[in-house]
Protein backbone atom coordinates (compact mmCIF):
# COMPACT_ATOMS: atom_id res chain seq x y z
CA UNK A 1 0.00 0.00 0.00
CA UNK A 2 1.23 3.42 -0.52
CA UNK A 3 2.15 5.48 2.22
CA UNK A 4 2.86 9.25 2.41
CA UNK A 5 6.63 9.84 2.98
CA UNK A 6 7.14 12.56 5.81
CA UNK A 7 10.00 14.97 5.73
CA UNK A 8 12.24 16.13 7.95
CA UNK A 9 11.57 20.04 8.97
CA UNK A 10 14.43 22.50 7.48
CA UNK A 11 15.71 25.49 8.93
CA UNK A 12 13.07 28.21 7.10
CA UNK A 13 10.01 26.04 9.11
CA UNK A 14 8.65 29.30 9.66
CA UNK A 15 7.20 29.68 6.10
CA UNK A 16 5.57 26.13 6.48
CA UNK A 17 1.75 27.16 5.22
CA UNK A 18 -0.36 26.84 7.88
CA UNK A 19 -3.14 24.03 6.49
CA UNK A 20 -6.86 25.23 7.98
CA UNK A 21 -7.19 22.50 10.54
CA UNK A 22 -8.77 23.18 13.77
CA UNK A 23 -8.40 21.44 17.04
CA UNK A 24 -10.86 20.46 19.46
CA UNK A 25 -11.04 20.45 22.97
CA UNK A 26 -10.88 16.76 23.31
CA UNK A 27 -7.75 17.31 21.48
CA UNK A 28 -7.94 15.80 17.83
CA UNK A 29 -7.99 17.67 14.83
CA UNK A 30 -10.92 18.18 12.70
CA UNK A 31 -10.64 18.38 8.85
CA UNK A 32 -12.50 21.92 6.94
CA UNK A 33 -15.49 21.76 5.13
CA UNK A 34 -15.21 21.29 1.08
CA UNK A 35 -15.35 25.29 0.46
CA UNK A 36 -12.57 25.89 3.15
CA UNK A 37 -10.15 23.50 1.08
CA UNK A 38 -11.06 24.60 -2.05
CA UNK A 39 -10.80 28.43 -0.59
CA UNK A 40 -7.15 26.79 1.02
CA UNK A 41 -6.05 25.23 -2.54
CA UNK A 42 -6.71 28.28 -4.38
CA UNK A 43 -4.48 30.79 -2.22
CA UNK A 44 -1.82 27.70 -2.22
CA UNK A 45 -2.08 27.82 -6.40
CA UNK A 46 -1.68 31.63 -6.23
CA UNK A 47 0.80 32.10 -3.63
CA UNK A 48 3.27 29.21 -5.49
CA UNK A 49 3.51 31.38 -8.34
CA UNK A 50 7.17 33.32 -8.21
CA UNK A 51 6.89 36.92 -7.82
CA UNK A 52 9.97 38.66 -8.56
CA UNK A 53 11.59 35.51 -6.14
CA UNK A 54 9.53 36.66 -3.29
CA UNK A 55 9.19 34.38 -1.13
CA UNK A 56 5.60 33.19 -0.59
CA UNK A 57 3.62 34.51 2.43
CA UNK A 58 1.73 32.31 5.18
CA UNK A 59 -1.78 32.12 4.76
CA UNK A 60 -3.84 32.49 7.86
CA UNK A 61 -5.25 29.96 9.37
CA UNK A 62 -9.40 29.14 9.34
CA UNK A 63 -11.31 27.46 12.65
CA UNK A 64 -13.66 25.63 10.99
CA UNK A 65 -14.86 24.59 14.96
CA UNK A 66 -16.12 25.94 17.75
CA UNK A 67 -12.53 25.69 19.09
CA UNK A 68 -9.46 27.63 18.41
CA UNK A 69 -6.73 27.19 15.68
CA UNK A 70 -3.34 26.48 16.60
CA UNK A 71 -0.87 28.92 14.64
CA UNK A 72 2.24 27.42 12.50
CA UNK A 73 4.79 29.07 14.61
CA UNK A 74 3.40 27.36 18.20
CA UNK A 75 3.12 24.19 16.70
CA UNK A 76 6.55 24.74 15.19
CA UNK A 77 7.99 25.53 18.36
CA UNK A 78 5.71 23.02 20.58
CA UNK A 79 4.54 20.14 18.33
CA UNK A 80 7.49 19.53 16.39
CA UNK A 81 5.99 16.01 14.94
CA UNK A 82 2.61 18.17 13.77
CA UNK A 83 4.85 20.68 11.99
CA UNK A 84 6.33 17.97 9.88
CA UNK A 85 2.76 16.86 9.07
CA UNK A 86 1.68 19.67 7.76
CA UNK A 87 4.68 20.06 6.12
CA UNK A 88 3.70 17.49 3.45
CA UNK A 89 1.28 19.91 1.86
CA UNK A 90 4.12 21.97 0.23
CA UNK A 91 5.93 18.52 -1.01
CA UNK A 92 5.82 19.12 -4.69
CA UNK A 93 8.38 19.36 -7.93
CA UNK A 94 9.09 22.81 -8.98
CA UNK A 95 8.02 21.73 -12.05
CA UNK A 96 3.98 21.52 -10.85
CA UNK A 97 4.83 24.98 -9.01
CA UNK A 98 5.54 26.84 -12.31
CA UNK A 99 2.42 25.00 -14.23
CA UNK A 100 0.23 27.73 -14.26
CA UNK A 101 -3.19 25.00 -15.81
CA UNK A 102 -1.12 21.61 -16.20
CA UNK A 103 -3.40 19.49 -18.76
CA UNK A 104 -5.04 16.44 -16.93
CA UNK A 105 -3.36 13.21 -16.83
CA UNK A 106 -5.32 10.06 -16.03
CA UNK A 107 -4.04 8.29 -13.02
CA UNK A 108 -1.51 10.55 -11.72
CA UNK A 109 -3.01 11.09 -8.43
CA UNK A 110 -0.09 11.47 -6.79
CA UNK A 111 1.02 15.05 -8.80
CA UNK A 112 -2.42 16.86 -8.54
CA UNK A 113 -3.31 15.81 -5.02
CA UNK A 114 -3.81 18.32 -2.42
CA UNK A 115 -2.58 16.74 0.60
CA UNK A 116 -3.79 17.53 3.91
CA UNK A 117 -2.51 15.84 7.05
CA UNK A 118 -4.33 15.43 10.41
CA UNK A 119 -3.10 13.87 13.49
CA UNK A 120 -5.11 12.49 16.82
CA UNK A 121 -4.20 12.16 20.37
CA UNK A 122 -0.64 11.68 21.26
CA UNK A 123 0.80 12.02 17.76
CA UNK A 124 4.28 10.44 18.57
CA UNK A 125 2.48 7.07 19.86
CA UNK A 126 0.99 6.57 16.38
CA UNK A 127 0.98 3.35 14.58
CA UNK A 128 -0.95 3.83 11.78
CA UNK A 129 -1.30 6.33 8.32
CA UNK A 130 -4.99 6.08 6.96
CA UNK A 131 -5.08 8.09 3.42
CA UNK A 132 -8.28 9.35 2.03
CA UNK A 133 -8.65 10.08 -1.50
CA UNK A 134 -11.67 12.43 -1.78
CA UNK A 135 -13.25 14.61 -4.55
CA UNK A 136 -11.55 17.34 -6.14
CA UNK A 137 -8.27 15.42 -5.49
CA UNK A 138 -8.04 15.89 -1.69
CA UNK A 139 -6.33 13.43 0.03
CA UNK A 140 -6.17 13.37 3.64
CA UNK A 141 -3.74 11.82 5.83
CA UNK A 142 -4.52 10.96 9.04
CA UNK A 143 -2.17 9.60 11.95
CA UNK A 144 -4.02 7.44 13.82
CA UNK A 145 -3.50 4.72 16.74
CA UNK A 146 -4.80 1.26 15.39
CA UNK A 147 -6.18 -0.17 18.79
CA UNK A 148 -8.01 2.95 19.04
CA UNK A 149 -9.93 2.35 15.61
CA UNK A 150 -9.83 -1.52 16.20
CA UNK A 151 -11.91 -0.80 19.42
CA UNK A 152 -14.84 1.61 18.28
CA UNK A 153 -15.46 0.49 14.66
CA UNK A 154 -15.91 -3.01 13.68
CA UNK A 155 -14.98 -2.37 9.82
CA UNK A 156 -10.99 -1.05 10.96
CA UNK A 157 -11.39 -4.09 13.39
CA UNK A 158 -12.17 -6.35 10.08
CA UNK A 159 -9.57 -4.64 7.96
CA UNK A 160 -6.64 -4.64 10.65
CA UNK A 161 -7.06 -8.14 11.43
CA UNK A 162 -7.29 -10.16 8.03
CA UNK A 163 -4.06 -8.66 7.21
CA UNK A 164 -0.28 -8.82 8.53
CA UNK A 165 0.84 -5.78 11.03
CA UNK A 166 0.42 -2.75 8.24
CA UNK A 167 1.92 0.59 8.56
CA UNK A 168 -0.43 2.32 6.28
CA UNK A 169 -4.00 2.34 4.82
CA UNK A 170 -5.88 3.84 1.70
CA UNK A 171 -9.14 4.38 1.77
CA UNK A 172 -10.43 5.29 -2.02
CA UNK A 173 -13.50 7.41 -3.54
CA UNK A 174 -14.40 8.68 0.05
CA UNK A 175 -17.61 10.73 -1.00
CA UNK A 176 -17.20 12.71 2.62
CA UNK A 177 -13.66 13.20 3.86
CA UNK A 178 -14.63 16.07 5.94
CA UNK A 179 -17.28 14.27 7.89
CA UNK A 180 -15.16 10.97 7.77
CA UNK A 181 -12.04 12.90 9.69
CA UNK A 182 -14.63 14.16 11.92
CA UNK A 183 -15.79 10.75 12.64
CA UNK A 184 -12.65 9.01 13.30
CA UNK A 185 -12.05 11.94 15.76
CA UNK A 186 -14.88 11.08 17.59
CA UNK A 187 -13.22 7.66 18.69
CA UNK A 188 -10.80 9.84 20.41
CA UNK A 189 -13.97 11.26 22.53
CA UNK A 190 -15.41 10.12 26.22
CA UNK A 191 -18.60 11.48 25.49
CA UNK A 192 -19.49 11.68 21.68
CA UNK A 193 -22.68 12.65 22.55
CA UNK A 194 -21.68 15.84 23.97
CA UNK A 195 -19.78 16.79 21.20
CA UNK A 196 -22.31 16.34 18.89
CA UNK A 197 -24.28 19.10 20.70
CA UNK A 198 -25.36 22.62 18.86
CA UNK A 199 -24.19 20.65 15.38
CA UNK A 200 -26.87 20.59 12.43
CA UNK A 201 -29.35 17.77 11.78
CA UNK A 202 -28.00 17.74 8.10
CA UNK A 203 -24.81 17.16 10.09
CA UNK A 204 -25.95 14.95 12.05
CA UNK A 205 -27.36 12.51 9.55
CA UNK A 206 -23.73 13.01 7.35
CA UNK A 207 -21.97 11.90 10.41
CA UNK A 208 -24.69 8.89 10.96
CA UNK A 209 -24.02 7.85 7.63
CA UNK A 210 -20.39 7.50 8.08
CA UNK A 211 -20.52 6.13 11.34
CA UNK A 212 -22.69 3.26 10.23
CA UNK A 213 -20.14 2.20 7.32
CA UNK A 214 -17.34 2.24 9.83
CA UNK A 215 -19.55 0.14 12.36
CA UNK A 216 -18.93 2.59 14.56
CA UNK A 217 -21.89 1.82 17.25
CA UNK A 218 -21.34 4.34 20.03
CA UNK A 219 -21.24 7.24 17.20
CA UNK A 220 -24.22 5.45 15.34
CA UNK A 221 -26.24 5.77 19.01
CA UNK A 222 -25.28 9.08 19.84
CA UNK A 223 -26.47 10.25 16.50
CA UNK A 224 -29.70 8.38 17.13
CA UNK A 225 -29.98 10.07 20.50
CA UNK A 226 -29.56 13.55 19.42
CA UNK A 227 -32.12 13.21 16.47
CA UNK A 228 -34.62 11.97 19.10
CA UNK A 229 -34.22 14.91 21.11
CA UNK A 230 -33.75 17.80 18.90
CA UNK A 231 -37.02 19.03 16.56
CA UNK A 232 -36.65 18.36 13.37
CA UNK A 233 -39.85 19.46 10.62
CA UNK A 234 -40.37 19.93 7.09
CA UNK A 235 -37.37 18.73 4.51
CA UNK A 236 -35.34 17.74 7.74
CA UNK A 237 -38.42 15.05 9.10
CA UNK A 238 -37.91 13.36 5.69
CA UNK A 239 -34.27 13.17 5.71
CA UNK A 240 -33.75 11.88 9.32
CA UNK A 241 -36.73 9.05 8.53
CA UNK A 242 -35.14 8.00 5.65
CA UNK A 243 -31.91 7.65 7.10
CA UNK A 244 -33.00 5.79 10.15
CA UNK A 245 -35.42 3.54 8.98
CA UNK A 246 -33.70 1.31 7.62
CA UNK A 247 -32.07 0.86 10.84
CA UNK A 248 -35.14 -1.00 12.66
CA UNK A 249 -33.49 -3.96 11.34
CA UNK A 250 -30.67 -3.56 13.79
CA UNK A 251 -30.79 -3.06 17.67
CA UNK A 252 -30.18 0.54 17.54
CA UNK A 253 -33.52 1.50 18.83
CA UNK A 254 -34.71 3.70 16.57
CA UNK A 255 -38.46 3.63 17.22
CA UNK A 256 -38.39 6.35 19.55
CA UNK A 257 -37.27 8.37 16.49
CA UNK A 258 -40.17 7.19 14.38
CA UNK A 259 -42.75 7.16 16.81
CA UNK A 260 -42.10 11.00 16.39
CA UNK A 261 -44.11 10.65 12.85
CA UNK A 262 -46.23 7.17 13.22
CA UNK A 263 -48.38 5.66 15.67
CA UNK A 264 -47.75 2.02 16.57
CA UNK A 265 -51.70 1.76 15.53
CA UNK A 266 -51.98 -0.33 12.32
CA UNK A 267 -55.59 0.65 11.06
CA UNK A 268 -56.53 4.95 10.64
CA UNK A 269 -57.04 6.99 13.34
CA UNK A 270 -60.18 7.37 12.37
CA UNK A 271 -61.80 8.36 15.68
CA UNK A 272 -59.30 10.58 15.82
CA UNK A 273 -60.47 11.91 12.76
CA UNK A 274 -64.13 12.08 13.65
CA UNK A 275 -63.11 13.59 17.19
CA UNK A 276 -61.46 16.34 15.21
CA UNK A 277 -64.59 17.16 12.72
CA UNK A 278 -66.78 16.93 16.07
CA UNK A 279 -64.72 19.88 17.60
CA UNK A 280 -64.43 22.36 15.08
CA UNK A 281 -68.17 21.61 14.21
CA UNK A 282 -69.34 22.31 17.96
CA UNK A 283 -66.93 24.91 18.29
CA UNK A 284 -68.88 28.29 19.43
CA UNK A 285 -65.94 30.92 18.98
CA UNK A 286 -66.01 32.04 16.17
CA UNK A 287 -62.22 33.22 15.19
CA UNK A 288 -60.75 29.58 16.46
CA UNK A 289 -63.44 27.72 14.30
CA UNK A 290 -63.02 29.64 11.09
CA UNK A 291 -59.38 29.58 11.39
CA UNK A 292 -59.61 25.89 11.98
CA UNK A 293 -61.88 25.08 9.36
CA UNK A 294 -59.66 27.02 7.00
CA UNK A 295 -56.37 24.88 8.47
CA UNK A 296 -58.37 21.49 7.95
CA UNK A 297 -59.75 21.86 4.42
CA UNK A 298 -56.10 23.15 3.52
CA UNK A 299 -54.58 19.70 5.16
CA UNK A 300 -57.37 17.75 3.70
CA UNK A 301 -56.66 19.13 0.27
CA UNK A 302 -52.89 18.90 0.56
CA UNK A 303 -52.84 15.29 1.84
CA UNK A 304 -55.91 13.87 -0.17
CA UNK A 305 -57.10 12.20 2.63
CA UNK A 306 -60.18 11.14 1.57
CA UNK A 307 -59.25 9.45 -1.58
CA UNK A 308 -56.84 6.96 0.20
CA UNK A 309 -57.93 3.56 1.06
CA UNK A 310 -59.91 4.65 3.69
CA UNK A 311 -62.38 6.87 1.44
CA UNK A 312 -65.65 4.98 2.47
CA UNK A 313 -64.75 5.42 6.39
CA UNK A 314 -63.91 9.44 6.08
CA UNK A 315 -66.73 9.79 3.51
CA UNK A 316 -69.24 8.11 5.94
CA UNK A 317 -68.18 10.71 8.88
CA UNK A 318 -68.35 13.50 6.59
CA UNK A 319 -72.11 12.40 5.84
CA UNK A 320 -73.18 11.72 9.36
CA UNK A 321 -72.26 14.80 10.21
CA UNK A 322 -73.92 16.85 7.09
CA UNK A 323 -77.41 14.91 8.66
CA UNK A 324 -76.87 16.13 12.10
CA UNK A 325 -76.64 19.77 10.72
CA UNK A 326 -79.54 19.42 8.23
CA UNK A 327 -81.35 17.67 11.31
CA UNK A 328 -80.76 20.98 13.56
CA UNK A 329 -80.97 23.32 10.60
CA UNK A 330 -84.94 22.63 9.68
CA UNK A 331 -85.20 22.01 13.92
CA UNK A 332 -84.37 25.69 13.95
CA UNK A 333 -85.77 27.12 10.78
CA UNK A 334 -89.20 25.63 12.23
CA UNK A 335 -88.53 27.15 15.47
CA UNK A 336 -87.71 30.61 13.76
CA UNK A 337 -90.83 30.29 11.54
CA UNK A 338 -93.26 29.41 14.21
CA UNK A 339 -96.44 32.31 14.68
CA UNK A 340 -95.16 32.81 18.75
CA UNK A 341 -91.43 33.47 17.62
CA UNK A 342 -92.41 36.87 15.91
CA UNK A 343 -93.74 37.86 19.14
CA UNK A 344 -90.56 36.95 21.28
CA UNK A 345 -87.97 39.75 22.25
CA UNK A 346 -84.79 39.68 20.35
CA UNK A 347 -82.55 39.00 23.01
CA UNK A 348 -84.90 35.01 22.57
CA UNK A 349 -84.19 35.30 18.75
CA UNK A 350 -81.21 36.36 18.43
CA UNK A 351 -79.47 32.93 19.60
CA UNK A 352 -81.63 31.24 17.40
CA UNK A 353 -80.37 33.02 14.06
CA UNK A 354 -76.97 33.31 15.48
CA UNK A 355 -77.07 28.77 15.24
CA UNK A 356 -79.05 28.78 12.26
CA UNK A 357 -75.90 30.82 10.71
CA UNK A 358 -73.66 28.38 12.58
CA UNK A 359 -75.26 25.13 11.77
CA UNK A 360 -75.40 26.85 8.07
CA UNK A 361 -71.40 27.73 7.91
CA UNK A 362 -71.02 24.30 9.09
CA UNK A 363 -72.73 22.68 6.33
CA UNK A 364 -71.07 24.68 3.28
CA UNK A 365 -67.75 23.95 5.65
CA UNK A 366 -68.61 20.44 4.70
CA UNK A 367 -69.94 20.92 1.30
CA UNK A 368 -66.53 22.21 0.64
CA UNK A 369 -64.49 19.29 1.77
CA UNK A 370 -66.87 16.80 -0.16
CA UNK A 371 -66.26 18.48 -3.18
CA UNK A 372 -63.12 19.59 -3.29
CA UNK A 373 -62.48 15.21 -2.92
CA UNK A 374 -65.45 14.64 -5.47
CA UNK A 375 -67.11 13.04 -3.30
CA UNK A 376 -70.52 14.79 -2.93
CA UNK A 377 -72.59 13.48 -5.10
CA UNK A 378 -74.76 11.96 -2.25
CA UNK A 379 -74.85 15.06 -0.33
CA UNK A 380 -76.61 16.81 -3.86
CA UNK A 381 -79.21 14.69 -3.52
CA UNK A 382 -79.80 14.95 0.27
CA UNK A 383 -79.70 18.41 -0.50
CA UNK A 384 -82.43 18.59 -3.61
CA UNK A 385 -84.75 16.68 -1.43
CA UNK A 386 -84.95 19.89 1.22
CA UNK A 387 -87.81 20.81 0.08
CA UNK A 388 -89.64 22.00 2.73
CA UNK A 389 -86.25 23.61 4.11
CA UNK A 390 -86.62 25.28 0.66
CA UNK A 391 -89.96 26.63 1.80
CA UNK A 392 -89.23 27.61 5.04
CA UNK A 393 -85.95 30.03 3.53
CA UNK A 394 -88.13 32.77 2.50
CA UNK A 395 -89.98 33.32 6.27
CA UNK A 396 -86.25 34.14 7.47
CA UNK A 397 -84.50 37.91 6.95
CA UNK A 398 -81.73 37.71 4.80
CA UNK A 399 -79.16 38.07 7.12
CA UNK A 400 -79.76 35.20 8.92
CA UNK A 401 -80.37 32.38 5.85
CA UNK A 402 -77.92 34.10 2.92
CA UNK A 403 -75.16 31.16 3.97
CA UNK A 404 -77.86 28.78 3.12
CA UNK A 405 -77.76 30.10 -0.26
CA UNK A 406 -74.03 29.66 -0.21
CA UNK A 407 -74.50 25.48 -0.44
CA UNK A 408 -76.74 25.98 -3.19
CA UNK A 409 -73.81 27.87 -4.73
CA UNK A 410 -71.28 25.92 -3.63
CA UNK A 411 -73.25 22.42 -5.36
CA UNK A 412 -74.02 24.28 -8.55
CA UNK A 413 -70.32 25.44 -9.24
CA UNK A 414 -69.13 21.46 -8.46
CA UNK A 415 -71.53 20.06 -10.71
CA UNK A 416 -70.13 23.07 -13.33
CA UNK A 417 -66.55 21.86 -12.89
CA UNK A 418 -67.54 18.31 -12.95
CA UNK A 419 -66.37 18.16 -9.31
CA UNK A 420 -69.63 15.15 -9.23
CA UNK A 421 -71.91 13.76 -11.59
CA UNK A 422 -75.43 13.61 -9.95
CA UNK A 423 -77.97 12.10 -11.80
CA UNK A 424 -80.32 14.21 -14.51
CA UNK A 425 -83.41 13.90 -11.91
CA UNK A 426 -80.83 15.07 -8.89
CA UNK A 427 -79.76 17.88 -11.15
CA UNK A 428 -83.34 19.02 -12.30
CA UNK A 429 -84.27 18.80 -8.91
CA UNK A 430 -81.13 20.54 -7.25
CA UNK A 431 -82.78 23.49 -9.84
CA UNK A 432 -86.34 23.77 -8.61
CA UNK A 433 -85.93 23.46 -5.34
CA UNK A 434 -82.97 25.70 -4.88
CA UNK A 435 -82.43 28.06 -7.63
CA UNK A 436 -85.04 30.53 -6.83
CA UNK A 437 -84.06 30.92 -2.75
CA UNK A 438 -80.62 31.79 -4.38
CA UNK A 439 -81.64 34.36 -7.00
CA UNK A 440 -83.78 36.09 -3.72
CA UNK A 441 -80.46 35.80 -1.67
CA UNK A 442 -78.16 36.92 -4.83
CA UNK A 443 -78.15 40.28 -3.80
CA UNK A 444 -76.88 40.13 -0.47
CA UNK A 445 -74.26 37.71 -1.49
CA UNK A 446 -72.88 40.02 -3.84
CA UNK A 447 -72.27 43.12 -1.27
CA UNK A 448 -72.76 41.14 2.59
CA UNK A 449 -70.59 37.70 1.87
CA UNK A 450 -66.87 38.60 0.93
CA UNK A 451 -65.46 34.57 -0.01
CA UNK A 452 -68.76 34.71 -2.29
CA UNK A 453 -67.44 34.86 -6.59
CA UNK A 454 -70.22 36.32 -8.54
CA UNK A 455 -68.63 35.35 -11.83
CA UNK A 456 -67.64 31.40 -10.76
CA UNK A 457 -71.35 30.72 -9.40
CA UNK A 458 -73.04 32.11 -12.34
CA UNK A 459 -71.00 29.89 -14.55
CA UNK A 460 -71.84 26.74 -12.21
CA UNK A 461 -75.62 27.62 -12.11
CA UNK A 462 -75.51 28.38 -16.33
CA UNK A 463 -73.50 25.10 -16.92
CA UNK A 464 -76.03 22.78 -14.68
CA UNK A 465 -78.67 24.47 -16.57
CA UNK A 466 -77.26 22.96 -19.54
CA UNK A 467 -77.27 19.71 -18.47
CA UNK A 468 -80.67 19.06 -18.48
CA UNK A 469 -83.21 18.14 -22.00
CA UNK A 470 -83.41 21.43 -23.84
CA UNK A 471 -86.93 21.90 -22.99
CA UNK A 472 -85.91 21.48 -19.05
CA UNK A 473 -82.92 24.32 -20.09
CA UNK A 474 -86.31 26.47 -21.83
CA UNK A 475 -88.23 26.15 -18.46
CA UNK A 476 -85.44 27.41 -16.70
CA UNK A 477 -84.15 30.12 -18.59
CA UNK A 478 -87.58 31.92 -19.46
CA UNK A 479 -88.35 31.95 -15.82
CA UNK A 480 -84.83 33.17 -15.08
CA UNK A 481 -85.15 36.00 -17.78
CA UNK A 482 -88.64 37.05 -16.21
CA UNK A 483 -86.55 37.88 -12.62
CA UNK A 484 -83.36 39.19 -14.70
CA UNK A 485 -85.26 41.82 -16.59
CA UNK A 486 -87.03 43.26 -13.24
CA UNK A 487 -83.68 43.32 -11.26
CA UNK A 488 -80.93 43.46 -13.25
CA UNK A 489 -77.81 42.94 -11.14
CA UNK A 490 -79.90 41.76 -8.17
CA UNK A 491 -80.13 38.68 -9.86
CA UNK A 492 -77.66 35.74 -11.37
CA UNK A 493 -76.20 36.76 -14.59
CA UNK A 494 -77.19 33.75 -16.76
CA UNK A 495 -76.55 35.16 -20.54
CA UNK A 496 -73.85 32.89 -21.66
CA UNK A 497 -76.50 30.20 -20.62
CA UNK A 498 -79.39 31.87 -22.51
CA UNK A 499 -76.98 32.13 -25.46
CA UNK A 500 -75.86 28.76 -25.64
CA UNK A 501 -79.75 27.52 -25.03
CA UNK A 502 -80.49 30.52 -27.73
CA UNK A 503 -78.79 28.82 -30.64
CA UNK A 504 -79.36 25.01 -29.65
CA UNK A 505 -83.18 26.24 -29.81
CA UNK A 506 -83.10 28.36 -33.42
CA UNK A 507 -79.81 28.48 -34.80
CA UNK A 508 -79.27 24.18 -34.68
CA UNK A 509 -82.17 22.65 -36.33
CA UNK A 510 -81.97 25.29 -39.13
CA UNK A 511 -78.52 24.26 -39.68
CA UNK A 512 -79.09 20.74 -39.71
CA UNK A 513 -81.87 21.06 -41.92
CA UNK A 514 -79.75 22.98 -44.42
CA UNK A 515 -77.07 20.50 -44.10
CA UNK A 516 -79.43 17.82 -45.20
CA UNK A 517 -81.07 19.44 -48.15
CA UNK A 518 -78.12 20.29 -50.09
CA UNK A 519 -76.74 16.93 -51.61
CA UNK A 520 -80.76 17.41 -52.95
CA UNK A 521 -80.01 20.46 -54.75
CA UNK A 522 -76.83 19.73 -56.27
Amino acid sequence: MTEFKVGSLDARATKIRNVPIAVTPEGFWCCPSQAVLQKTMKNQNQQAKPKGGASPLASKASSVQRAPTISSERRAHSTPTRSRINSDEQKCSPAENSTPNPPKVANDRPQKQHKISVGFGQLEMSDLKVVLYGKDGVAVKMSVHRNILAENSTWFADKLSRQSPISSMEVPDCEDVEIYVETVGLMYCNDAKQRLIKQSVPRILRILKVAELLGFQACVLSCLEYLEAVPWVGEEEENVVSSVQHLQSGNYGVSPILKRVCSDLTSPPNDTFVHIIELVLKSGEDRGRREMKSLVLKLLKENNICTSSSVDIYAETLYNSCQNCLESLLTLFRQATADDFAEQSLDLKEPVFRQIALEADNLLWLTEILADRNAAGEFAVMWSNQGELSELHSKLPTKSRHLVSCVTARLFVAIGKGEMLPSKDTRKLLLDVWLQPLMDDYNWLQHGCRSFDRKVVEEGIGRTILTLPLEDQQTILLSWLGSFLKVGDSCPNLQKAFEVWWKRTFVRPYVEQGNQSQPGRS
